[in-house]
């Protein structure tokens, strides 16, 4: 199982959110560049950027942040957040940057991934589905759609997607465990390769998500708040 450690990016700092609320944020860093190398120096083998206003307002706000990241840590990073268009992917992986997230964009426009895949490969870009009791979230998770998370998964698998972020929006930046329900039902309806993210608080959640064969699982607020040891983790399960 793949371990990627996080950075959520926010006004150029290093945030969480508790339950993806824009209202609810703390600030673990003035200088995500530090935090990135922290995490390269545990031996992360992929680090997890969000950029959270770029989510929010559909455009990338924080790229000279990220740009200072990916010139300066040797290792790969997969990048979220207001990503919606062909150019902008482009404009990421030019940027350094080797897999995208594709989030918002990919519930209201399936058809939108198979174009980006079509041109960029499968390898390169990731569907990122964020749910709260299967309901999809969309707009940086200001707003439920109608969409029942499986079957967009399904239909992101349709569309050439092999890989998906799955985030329980309730769960996240909440320390109390993933939803394993939803996260096994994701694996086992849809056998892409599934990335948890949300709630992951404790090397035993990380044991129970490896036994539901996720493909990797991203951790947080458990990194920031010494929950879990990064070292630890990967000698674990990596």
């Amino acid at each position: 199982m793949k371990l990627f450690p996080a950075i959520d990016i926010k006004n150029g700092q290093c945030v969480r959110l508790r339950q993806g609320s824009f209202r609810d944020v703390l600030v673990y860093s003035d200088i995500p560049l530090k935090i990135a190398k922290e995490w390269e120096a545990s031996g992360a083998s992929f680090i997890h950027v969000v950029d959270l206003d770029g989510a929010l307002v559909g455009h990338s706000v924080n790229e000279a942040v990220i740009k200072e990241i990916v010139d300066n840590v040797s290792i790969p990073i997969q990048l979220g957040g207001g990503i919606r268009s062909i150019k902008d992917i482009e404009n990421k992986l030019n940027l350094g940057i080797d897999r995208v997230i594709i989030g918002t964009k990919a519930a209201v426009d399936p058809a939108f991934m198979k174009e980006a895949i079509s041109t960029f490969g499968p390898e390169r870009i990731i569907a990122g589905i964020d749910a709260k009791d299967g309901v999809v979230a969309v707009e940086g998770w200001e707003r439920l759609s109608s969409f029942n998370a499986v079957a967009l998964a399904l239909e992101m698998k349709n569309a050439g997607v092999e890989m998906i972020i799955y985030t329980d929006i309730a769960k996240d930046g909440m320390l109390q465990g993933p939803n394993i329900h939803y996260t096994a039902e994701m694996v086992e309806e849809t056998g892409l390769k599934i990335i948890a993210s949300g709630g992951i608080s404790s090397i035993k959640d990380l044991e129970i998500l490896n036994e539901i064969n996720v493909y990797g699982a991203i951790i947080g607020k458990a990194l920031y708040e010494k929950k879990i040891d990064l070292v630890k983790a990967i000698d674990m399960f990596e």
